[in-house]
């Protein structure tokens, strides 16, 4: 933008203080070195600077758009706070009885990686494209490329820590891990991958744990599923399918993707139910008082947030062909047809109508027997 590279030297008179206020003036992403406010137009030193101001300030105001505070996005808290993060998984074949993977290999949740940072870090974003150690992840679980990438912006200090817990075996079950967040990287983003999935997690983007200089004492989050946007795949053990040209990261819901075949295509839900959720409380930085929960997975002493049963509906195949007519040809004959389920009904769902179908003959169809 032109005012990015403007300085002014603003000179004002020795004989008088104050002739000229110099503010800083934020456009965007940036700030305009000094703004020089006339108090009186003689006190310039030289009138065509006054002219250059003045034409320099309208054209910055008109190019640099509309401003975009920063309210809420810095932390100016004294010093850092300790938490302990627990994810649960709430991925039951009661709240999410379609397709549920049951074996080879059944449902289960990747390690967690959470990265905190600042306004100038974004580990994933919905409706932005993927980067490559978000694919790796969302498709195969391997976390190398996030981690490097994450390394990279701590040189910058843009990234304050990197935490992992472990996988958790089941759909369902906890895992947890402590952190220290410390007020210049406030933000907390974090991925679960979804297994088995095409390229599917759960997360959270920039989630701010700190409001002005106060730390917040406890966060809930429920967590739906994304689609990473590299695979094609419609179903959890669908082959690989790389999409091409890659999309962006989108929201998976119960009506979106709008296919039948989806494995979270629920079209009688207006909203999924949760799959999994986190909770980050505040802990006392006191050794004495510290709850040791780190990286490991939590005993079932904590119980499972319980969801009503997801109704699912009986889905049939199209009808086949009808067969040849059985029977004498001019009277009495019949011929049959069939279909086949494809998902048998669930939690009260639609039950399943009729697989056979019989019809009479008609002349030209018409087989006899021997």
């Amino acid at each position: 933008m032109l005012c990015q590279h403007i300085f002014f030297i603003c000179l004002f008179s020795s004989e008088e203080e104050g002739v000229l206020q110099v503010r800083p003036v934020k456009c965007e992403n940036w700030f305009l070195p000094c703004f020089c406010k006339m108090m009186s137009s003689e006190h310039l030193t030289c009138g065509w600077l006054q002219q250059l101001l003045l034409v320099l300030v309208k054209l910055c105001f008109t190019f640099a758009g509309p401003l975009r505070p920063l309210i809420g996005t810095e932390c100016t808290a004294k010093s850092p706070a300790s938490y302990i993060l627990v994810f649960t998984g709430h991925w039951s074949p009661q709240a999410f009885p379609k397709q549920y993977p049951l074996f080879r290999p059944p449902a289960q949740w990747s390690k967690l990686i959470a990265v905190s940072h600042n306004r100038h870090f974004r580990l994933w974003e919905e409706g932005a494209p993927a980067s490559a150690g978000v694919q790796s992840f969302a498709e195969l679980g391997v976390t190398v490329e996030l981690m490097k990438t994450a390394k990279e912006a701590r040189k910058k200090r843009v990234v304050g820590a990197m935490y992992r817990t472990a996988g958790i075996p089941n759909g369902i079950g906890h895992s947890s891990t402590e952190m220290l967040i410390h007020p210049r990287s406030s933000l907390l983003s974090l991925m679960v991958k979804v297994i088995p999935s095409p390229d599917w997690f759960v997360g959270v983007d920039s989630l701010n744990l700190c409001e002005g200089n106060q730390w917040k004492q406890e966060v809930t989050v429920d967590l739906h599923p994304y689609d990473a946007g590299t695979d094609s795949g419609f179903t959890f053990s669908s082959p690989n399918f790389p999409t091409s040209p890659p999309e962006n990261i989108t929201k998976i819901t119960s009506q979106f993707p709008n296919h039948p075949a989806n494995s979270f295509y629920y079209p009688r839900l207006k909203d999924l139910p949760p799959i999994a959720s986190i909770r980050i409380t505040r802990q006392s930085r006191s050794r004495d008082h510290q709850t040791a929960m780190s990286n490991h997975i939590l005993p079932n002493s904590i119980s499972p947030r319980r969801f009503s049963a997801t109704p699912l509906d009986c889905e049939v195949s199209l009808w086949s062909s009808w067969g040849l007519c059985l029977g004498p040809c001019s009277k009495g004959g019949v011929r049959h047809r069939t279909r086949y389920i494809l998902l048998r009904p669930a939690n009260a769902g639609t039950p399943c109508p009729e697989l056979e179908e019989q019809a009479e003959c008609v002349p030209h169809s018409c087989m006899q027997l021997q």
